[in-house]
């Protein structure tokens, strides 16, 4: 899992071999949650980076997934509408949310790496 990068919000990233980034939420995200139960997939469109692309509502609470870089949807996972639980039961796999293609690829490499992300999580734990 190294290959992943991760944002302070908790969606994790993953550089796909044709160049795409499939994004999706942490385990940490999904457990803070709980039980996911509905996902509103973003539209196939141009995003800038920071504005919410999708929603995740579980019992709990909802939350903004947000463009972790711009770029242009170009999938989403249609799982997630008839089964959201995908989120909690594989949220770093089969519950990922969509792809896109960045307008510059470059700035993967600016997000966190997992060793970041862990510490993010564990100030976030001791807070």
């Amino acid at each position: 899992m190294s290959e992943l990068r991760f944002t302070e919000d908790h969606e994790w990233l993953r550089v796909e071999a044709d160049g795409s980034v499939t994004v999706g939420i942490t385990a940490f995200a999904q457990n803070a949650l709980g039980d996911v139960v509905f996902v509103q997939l973003p539209e196939l469109q141009q995003y800038e980076k920071g504005s919410e692309a999708s929603t995740v509502e579980s019992v709990k609470a909802a939350s903004g997934v947000y463009m972790p870089l711009t770029g242009e949807v170009v999938e989403v996972n249609a799982q997630l509408d008839s089964s959201p639980e995908l989120v909690n039961e594989d949220p770093m796999g089969e519950g990922w949310f969509f792809r896109f293609t960045p307008a510059n690829i470059s700035e993967v490499s600016a997000l966190l790496d997992q060793d970041a992300y862990d510490r993010l999580i564990k100030a976030n734990a001791e807070a």
